[in-house]
């Protein structure tokens, strides 16, 4: 195993959060309009990433991070590991075209070390048999966004309170089992069949320095992270533990 490179940080005084799985970006922008400072990692290369990030993979780098002690540069990490093995979206389409085998679920060995940091943690998964505990789920209709978008996240080593889920105000436009609907929110995934186009899919989940559809299909709205990162810094203050 090659040894991951050290991201060169500049000094400062808001907190640091890793943010690991980084793909474009989407709940590292919504960190840093919390108030923290941020460095990636993603084993693609990501041009579009607003913040220094590293290249590889994410648990052999939070490995080394732990190994050499430079975690401690951190406040939180969160991490959002791959989910199509456990996707609702994504689950009845492998099984039926023989695919579930492909994906690799990567949360067990993502908590374990994460657990290992000794630091605060946030594990994010869409809906579907990803196991985790759900602490926290988030809804673009509590952001008053123009996506669903249903995320689960579970808290470690720290807890805030469940936010209400808020009535939706209507269907998700396009084709569901053959019957096209309209409605407020997109779909911010796939391609045809009355799914967002890559400009609707930025203003709906308020993303603007990417325009790559996969990109865009795999983020959360910062504004998920932002509530997460702004309660984080909250219940440090009160003192509120897990």
């Amino acid at each position: 195993m090659t040894q991951p490179m050290t991201i060169r940080r500049a000094h400062g005084r808001r907190p640091r959060v890793l943010d690991l799985f980084s793909c474009a970006g989407g709940a590292a922008k919504g960190y840093e309009r919390a108030g923290f400072e941020v460095d990636g990692c993603d084993i693609v290369e990501r041009p579009n990433y607003p913040f220094p990030y590293h290249r590889g993979d994410a648990l052999e780098y939070l490995a080394h991070l732990i190994t050499t002690g430079e975690i401690r540069r951190y406040t939180v990490v969160h991490a959002s590991p791959p989910c199509q093995a456990g996707c609702a979206l994504t689950v009845g389409t492998n099984a039926s075209q023989g695919w579930g085998g492909t994906h690799v679920d990567l949360v067990a060995p993502t908590r374990e070390l994460l657990d290992r940091t000794g630091l605060p943690y946030v594990i994010e998964q869409p809906n579907g048999r990803a196991k985790i505990r759900k602490d926290l789920s988030l809804c673009g209709e509590m952001f008053g966004l123009g996506v669903l978008r249903h995320r689960n996240f579970e808290l470690g080593g720290w807890a805030t309170a469940r936010p209400a889920h808020p009535k939706h105000r209507g269907y998700v436009r396009g084709y569901r089992h053959g019957v096209y609907r309209h409605g407020p929110y997109v779909a911010p995934y796939g391609s045809g069949g009355g799914k967002a186009t890559v400009p609707e899919m930025q203003e709906a989940m308020g993303i603007g320095w990417t325009d790559v559809r996969k990109e865009l299909t795999e983020a959360i709205p910062p504004a998920y992270s932002e509530f997460i990162g702004r309660a984080f810094l909250a219940s440090r203050t009160l003192g509120v533990a897990a």
